[in-house]
């Protein structure tokens, strides 16, 4: 693989985690973009090396002969079956199997695939006789299979069942520091076939390369440069040869073009800023984006919160933490004292992002700017939380995705107005070292710790229904996590789902694994909420912690190793279980938008199947319409 952008390097990090396992993986991606390379570097990767690779496009499958394609065929079982044929699963015995394009397949056909994925063993068609197959199963798809779930054209088993790990691969749009790496290596590709030995590629060939959108992907800029290294008369391939389209593609092709020109700007700005060991770079870009936007308008506050994408509210508290215009004040009705300060109870987790902003102590500065007085209470988990935020306790809590999906389906006045971007590999099941447990199928019958109604209740119920179990298959028990920890240990409990920076210490220890974590299961978003009078009186405040949580975020994820140093001794756990666990936080608290909502609907939806949501509940009822 040709690699060189930084989140291509990542996406190879994430490949050589999940290779050496037998985990059945989902390869999402545009076409082009690479799916079958990865999985070949997989396998490569894997104990099944030696085995065979097979790839099949399932798209390609007609409805009459899919199933016989796939698993086999006897003799005699239809016209034309004239002697009896292994399918492709058995062809991929002691190897593994790339389904391509899995959101092609035949809807008769899916049933029978989760069969075998279930049972590891196919029946040809025209036996009854089961034959076992060894098989890890490599699935890749360019469509929206969560999409095509809520269609009724794909089955949600399977889909649970192939997404036990998933790995997405970005458009060559949005790693444009593979652009070049990828063409040189074409360039050396076709120059020996073509007899083009001396062949170079021009700048400003290169240049207008790095300008183009690639609908097509690495297929197309691969395809471009065999054209080029055809078309070349001279030693030097110019922009004339390379025959790009890259503008008038349509608007939204523009759109996506001027949107990667502006990310590429930005970027080699702020890696010129970084090397040069520049301070304050986050708050100078901000400040530099506002006080922009505000001058090309002539001081219009809507026109310029428009331009950036924000509403005016958060427009105007930029500029007033700028100094640029003076803090918005509320209005004091006639006969009435002003009041000096507003109390600000903020609930929090010990271990959650809400700590690091209070560690940090400049949001309480910033808030009492507003006459804002902000008081910390601390709670165990997110169902304690939401108990507090329902009795007026505390007024702004942020807990994981199941606690306030259980709290508004018992009624509690609540509103969603900011979230964290997933964090799946945040929350994971974990068993003893020596456990002879190696699936989350292992597990049937066994006793599973986890803090009932918490985050991790919604990434157990997934990770066992990747296995084709139910919560009913195991025997849950609550506890709280100092508790679960010990019974793991003492061999009281088989299995313990837990959460960062625990998950992270525990793992440290080296008497524990990680059975599954919630790659490929869960998105494991953080929310933030508060209650509707609060939010309808105080909506400057909200914003203001929304803006600190995400700085607070930025800082544990980009100065881990600080970060960890200075919470170490406060929180109790290790420096390097902190540092691990910050290196899997995701930041940049945000207002919800329609897929974290669609997201978080899932998650009610799954509960209140079950029978364990006192009533069904809509998410977007309870989102913080800002003015």
């Amino acid at each position: 693989m040709v690699f060189e952008d930084p989140a291509s390097q990542r996406l190879r990090t994430e490949l050589d985690r999940i290779a050496p396992s037998d985990t059945t993986v989902l390869v999402i991606g545009e076409t082009g973009t690479g799916k079958e390379l990865v999985s070949r570097y997989m396998h490569a990767n894997s104990r099944r090396a030696s085995g065979p690779f097979v790839a099949v496009n399932c798209g390609a499958f007609s409805d009459t002969l899919a199933e016989a394609e796939l698993f086999g065929f006897e003799k005699g079982a239809f016209t034309g079956a004239l002697k009896t044929q292994a399918g492709w699963f058995e062809a991929a015995n002691n190897g593994t199997l790339l389904l391509d394009e899995i959101g092609d397949m035949p809807p008769a056909l899916q049933v029978k695939l989760l069969r075998v994925l279930q049972e590891r063993e196919v029946v040809r068609v025209g036996s009854r006789k089961p034959i076992p197959v060894d098989v890890r199963v490599i699935a890749a798809t360019n469509v929206d299979l969560e999409a095509a779930v809520r269609a009724r054209r794909f089955r949600e088993d399977l889909y649970f069942r192939l997404n036990v790990a998933s790995v997405r691969l970005l458009p060559l749009r949005e790693r444009p520091g593979d652009i070049a790496t990828l063409a040189g290596h074409f360039l050396a590709i076709y120059r020996e076939r073509l007899g083009r030995p001396d062949l170079t590629l021009g700048v400003e060939a290169l240049r207008q390369m790095t300008r183009c959108p690639w609908p097509g992907n690495i297929r197309q800029l691969e395809n471009l440069i065999h054209n080029a290294v055809l078309l070349a008369a001279g030693p030097v391939i110019g922009p004339d040869e390379v025959r790009l389209r890259c503008h008038g593609q349509g608007s939204a092709m523009a759109e996506e073009s001027r949107r990667t020109d502006l990310e590429s700007g930005v970027r080699e700005l702020i890696e010129r800023a970084v090397a040069a060991g520049e301070p304050d770079i986050h708050e100078r870009l901000v400040r530099t984006a506002i006080r922009t936007a505000f001058d090309l308008v002539a001081g219009n506050q809507i026109k310029a919160a428009d331009s950036l994408g924000m509403t005016r509210n958060a427009f105007r508290t930029q500029l007033a933490h700028l100094g640029t215009i003076p803090p918005r004040r509320r209005a004091v009705p006639a006969g009435r004292a002003a009041r000096t300060t507003i109390d600000l109870p903020i609930g929090y987790q010990k271990y959650g992002t809400s700590a690091i902003l209070k560690m940090r102590g400049a949001v309480e500065q910033r808030l009492a700017e507003h006459r804002y007085r902000v008081t910390w209470t601390e709670f165990v988990s997110g169902p304690q939380l939401m108990d507090a935020l329902e009795n007026s306790r505390v007024a702004f809590v942020a807990t994981g995705e199941t606690p306030p999906v259980f709290a508004q389906a018992a009624g509690v006045p609540l509103l969603y107005v900011g979230f964290d971007p997933p964090a799946p590999g945040a929350e994971a099941l974990m068993v003893r070292r020596n456990s002879p447990f190696w699936s989350t199928a292992d597990l049937r019958g066994c006793k599973v710790a986890l803090h009932t109604g918490s985050n991790v209740h919604y990434f157990l119920l997934r990770a066992l229904q990747a296995q084709g179990l139910s919560l009913d298959d195991i025997r849950a028990i609550h506890m709280r996590p100092p508790e679960a920890l010990e019974a793991l240990l003492e061999g009281t409990i088989d299995g313990w789902a837990i959460w960062d920076p625990l998950l992270s210490s525990a793992q440290l220890r080296g008497d524990t694994r990680v059975l599954t974590d919630g790659n490929g299961l869960v998105p494991n978003h953080q929310f933030y909420l508060t209650t509707p009078p609060f939010a309808e009186r105080n909506p400057e405040a909200i914003l203001i912690l929304l803006d600190e949580l995400s700085k607070a975020g930025e800082y544990a994820a980009r100065h881990g190793a600080e970060a960890a140093r200075t919470m170490s001794g406060a929180l109790g756990i290790g420096t390097d279980a902190l540092e691990l666990a910050f290196s899997r936080l995701t930041y940049g608290a945000r207002p919800l938008d329609d897929d974290a909502v669609r997201q978080q609907q899932a998650v009610a939806d799954s509960f209140h199947g079950l029978g364990l949501l006192r009533a069904s509940i809509r998410v977007e009822d309870a989102v913080w319409a800002r003015a």
